[in-house]
């Protein structure tokens, strides 16, 4: 997302920790999904551990969220929900949303599907045209930073300050109503591109009403410490190694650093390398010894015992869970669909 020169990368590691620790940030489609509907509709979308992004082809929607908040969308709008809000899009306030899942799903490529009626002649003659997805966030060690996130982030709010993300946009237009080929696998790499330029632009404006974390990252001589922390999760730090990155006595870091998380230093550390043990186990199904070696611990024992004390759970229930949950999961639509695309081809 933020690729840079190695002497612009010294230069934002100087002055802005967050930026740096951001260079490293990606957003991952889970999946996405084309929508042809006719006035009136309405989709329910449950909340999630993915974001979810939707960019907005022909047409005007409503994105309604909680306590009755509703943002109005118009073609060529794009909105991301960082923290996977339960939301719904209906034609009108008002009309009833089905969930997502209720409706007929057919395969596209990949991980594109559409949804609704799919055949060209009717996709061509619907009223409203939407292009969604579910991202999930690459952010390793930065998980805090999605809870300090608005619930809907819009990048109309970006065009006056990121006038090149427009050129985007009518892009993501053109291959939804054109549907040239391979339409769908260059709509997903737009829309990553167009969300994490939404990403981008909430840093660069100050990460909006961000406090606590944020600001202690913003203080350049206590951001040191927490940038390199998250660069060196796997370090033996002690606290005198953390003042000097700050350079400071030990005393005036350690109440520094708590006043500005809550929390003190070696426990910050400690949360992040289980945070990101368990994302490793659970997204990249990382085998527990060697989140335990790539996190500095000298055994798979002591791994599994800080892990319990912090998080409540042994790591090992986290792949337990995993295939629990597969296991019970009746195949999806899309499942299907493909499955049955197969069979035919056979």
């Amino acid at each position: 997302m933020f690729d840079r020169n190695s002497e612009n990368r010294g230069r934002v590691a100087e002055h802005d920790p967050v930026s740096e620790l951001l260079m490293g940030m990606r957003l991952r489609g889970a999946s996405y999904g084309k929508l042809c509907f006719d006035p009136p509709f309405g989709i329910r979308f449950p909340a999630s551990a993915e974001a979810r992004f939707h960019f907005i082809a022909a047409g005007t929607v409503h994105l309604q969220i909680r306590e009755g908040k509703t943002h109005t969308l118009a073609c060529g709008d794009a909105v991301l929900l960082p923290r996977g809000e339960a939301h719904s899009l209906v034609s009108e306030p008002g009309v009833p949303a089905l969930p997502v899942d209720s409706f007929e799903t057919t395969p596209l490529c990949g991980d594109v599907c559409a949804l609704g009626k799919s055949s060209e002649e009717t996709c061509l003659s619907k009223q409203v045209l939407i292009f969604t997805g579910r991202m999930e966030f690459d952010l390793d060690t930065l998980h805090p930073l999605i809870g300090l996130m608005p619930l809907v982030m819009s990048v109309s709010e970006l065009l006056d300050r990121q006038p090149e993300i427009l050129p985007l946009l009518e892009a993501m237009e053109r291959e939804m109503t054109a549907e040239r080929a391979g339409y769908a696998g260059i709509l997903a790499r737009l829309a990553d591109v167009v969300a994490a330029s939404i990403v981008r632009g909430w840093v660069e404006c100050g990460c909006g009403d961000a406090t606590g974390w944020i600001e202690a990252l913003r203080n350049p001589r206590l951001g040191r410490v927490i940038a390199a922390l998250h660069r060196d999760p796997g370090r033996n730090w002690t606290v005198g190694e953390l003042a000097s990155e700050m350079g400071s006595s030990r005393s005036v870091f350690a109440e520094r650093f708590t006043a500005a998380t809550g929390t003190t230093p070696l426990r910050y550390l400690a949360a992040l390398r289980m945070r990101l043990a368990a994302q490793w186990i659970r997204r990249d199904d990382m085998a527990i010894d060697a989140v335990a070696k790539r996190l500095g611990y000298g055994s798979q024992a002591a791994f599994a015992r800080a892990f319990k004390r912090i998080m409540g759970y042994p790591p090992g229930k986290i792949r337990q869970k995993m295939l629990r949950e597969k296991l019970a999961a009746p195949p999806s639509t899309a499942d299907m669909a493909l499955h049955e695309s197969a069979a035919d081809r056979g």
